[in-house]
């Protein structure tokens, strides 16, 4: 078993007690490590704008919709579970492209972990190439699908899904005349869409808000990197 495999309980990291040794690279190889760092780092920064660029999606989408919707007693509040709708389809998507990120940002977590020390002068693990062409042999995202839904979901989308909440309960109270008093379960009727029984549809917006909550605590507590 190599170095690097008997450290990985201690995270890639980690420097062994035993099989230290100082690393000198030829020149060659050195250019080569240094342009793929610099090629990680440039994958990062365009996915890093890829990510800003489908919450400015979602945002917008969120911002018109609330718009139309509020703008006319006449639209149908059926227009936020619309919304909501959308910024899932943002979100898994948005969730995606961070789980390429994470996979060029892995890589140049490696090469800043072993690497660069080493050129500095540093003794680190021999072995710690091996890592990085299991990395690049087999490209691999250190985070599940469901970790990076919740992480995004922590970042970006609680809040936008709290507004489209709110104004979704907004639009209900609004549609009412001035002195309606809130009584249930009559109250639960507001929320009917057509054939759509209202209590079917805040059923179905709590189950929904509730899966959002759990991924999004989930995550919090499995993140695999060390930076927050």
């Amino acid at each position: 078993m190599s170095a690097v495999g008997r450290s990985s309980s201690s995270g890639p990291g980690a420097l062994l007690d035993a099989g230290l040794t100082d690393l000198s690279y030829s020149t060659n190889t050195a250019n080569a490590l240094i342009h793929l760092y610099r090629a990680e780092v440039g994958k990062m920064t365009a996915y890093r704008q890829r990510l800003d660029m489908t919450t400015n999606w979602s945002v917008v989408t969120t911002a018109g919709l609330a718009s139309f919707a509020l703008g006319d007693p006449n639209n149908s509040h059926a227009t936020f579970l619309f919304a909501m709708f959308m910024n899932y389809f943002f979100l898994r998507l948005e969730a995606r492209r961070f789980r390429t990120f994470e996979i060029a940002h892995h890589r140049v977590r490696i090469m800043e972990r072993f690497f660069y020390p080493a050129m500095l002068g540093d003794r680190v693990d021999a072995g710690w190439h091996q890592l990085l062409l299991a990395e690049l042999s087999k490209p691999r995202s250190p985070m599940s699908r469901a970790d990076a839904l919740g992480w995004r979901l922590n970042r970006n989308y609680l809040w936008i899904y709290a507004a489209v909440l709110f104004a979704w309960l907004a639009k209900l109270d609004l549609a009412q005349p001035k002195g309606w008093v809130l009584e249930f379960p009559d109250a639960l009727t507001l929320a009917d869409i057509g054939n759509f029984p209202g209590w079917l549809v805040f059923a179905g917006v709590g189950l929904f808000y509730t899966h959002l909550i759990v991924l999004a605590v989930r995550a919090a507590r499995t993140y695999p990197l060390e930076e927050g």
